[in-house]
């Protein structure tokens, strides 16, 4: 085998590393935390529940079924794109033929390269290992950045629609209209909150209760405020209890926790500040206040050397 024979052996043998890191990737993304899936199992079983007190064994069935369903690694990542606010159904395929494509078209290309000599043996393994891992890893690293992002907003929203809707309660309304008027009087302070309303005011008009509604708006969120806020209604539906006093502890709870956020992030402002100081500010501060005095000290030596 001659030297460059070797070379691209060598090549290739990196771009399969770089296959075999990917597969790792892909399984250390796709695991689910213990806690989630507890989680999961305490709002599926509250919604078994809620539906056998109707008496619908069909709906049962169907969510059996979909539990099947989502134990595979298709129905994890569509819950992945859905949690990121992708609801177009067909963007499964279009994410998993990205990140093909991220991760295949940078060794596609160090390859060439190397062949026409434009890049070294060592350059083109660096950026084709580097490169297709990146690429491979950005699409899900993105939809994790959206996924927080959306439950940072909703979180910040919360507390201000369930007031409106505590309101809505009192004065007579249901939880279809006051979501309704969640959905239309709140779209321009939090315009993702009142298009989630209004998907669930929709739902509920097809004849969904209202903590089922809830529920579906948590798993597109996997939000723990709005699972038990879910949790909440239906357990006031289940046992007949008061659902406006149900939803004023809850928004106080969520309110405080809200405060308690916004007061941690105040206390991890001073530590954040210190790495810009240091490196930013202190250096220009020195040069100002320490710049003439080195002005006069060469200035001072010219004249002993004269």
């Amino acid at each position: 085998m001659d030297h460059l024979g070797q070379n691209e052996l060598i090549l290739l043998s990196g771009f399969a590393l770089t296959g075999f890191l990917c597969l790792i990737a892909t399984l250390w993304l796709s695991r689910r935390s213990r806690v989630q899936e507890r989680l999961d199992d305490i709002s599926q079983s509250s919604t078994a529940n809620s539906t056998e007190s109707r008496g619908s064994g069909s709906n049962r069935t169907k969510k059996n079924s979909s539990n099947s369903r989502e134990n595979t690694e298709a129905a994890e990542l569509g819950n992945r794109v859905m949690q990121a606010g992708i609801y177009r159904p067909k963007m499964i395929a279009v994410f998993q033929s990205v990140r093909l494509a991220l991760s295949l078209v940078p060794a596609v290309l160090s390859f060439i390269a190397f062949q026409t000599s434009l890049i070294s043996l060592m350059w083109a393994l660096i950026f084709g290992v580097g490169a297709g891992v990146f690429g491979y890893l950005a699409p899900s690293l993105w939809l994790d950045y959206q996924k927080s992002c959306r439950q940072t907003s909703l979180r910040r929203a919360l507390p201000d629609a369930l007031d409106v809707i505590i309101i809505c309660v009192e004065a007579g309304l249901s939880i279809q209209a006051a979501m309704a008027k969640v959905s239309r009087e709140l779209s321009s302070v939090h315009p993702l909150l009142a298009t989630e309303m209004a998907i669930c005011q929709r739902e509920m008009q097809l004849g969904a209760s209202a903590g089922d509604a809830l529920n579906r708006l948590a798993q597109r969120f996997d939000l723990a405020e709005v699972r038990s806020l879910a949790s909440v209604i239906n357990q006031a539906e289940r046992f007949g209890a008061s659902v406006i006093n149900a939803l004023r502890v809850h928004g106080q709870t969520l309110r405080e926790k809200r405060f308690q956020r916004a007061e941690e992030l105040a206390q991890k402002a001073g530590v954040k500040l210190v790495f810009p100081t240091i490196v930013f500010i202190f250096p220009s501060l020195f040069v100002v206040l320490a710049g003439p005095a080195v002005v006069r000290i060469f200035g001072m030596f010219d004249k002993m050397a004269i």
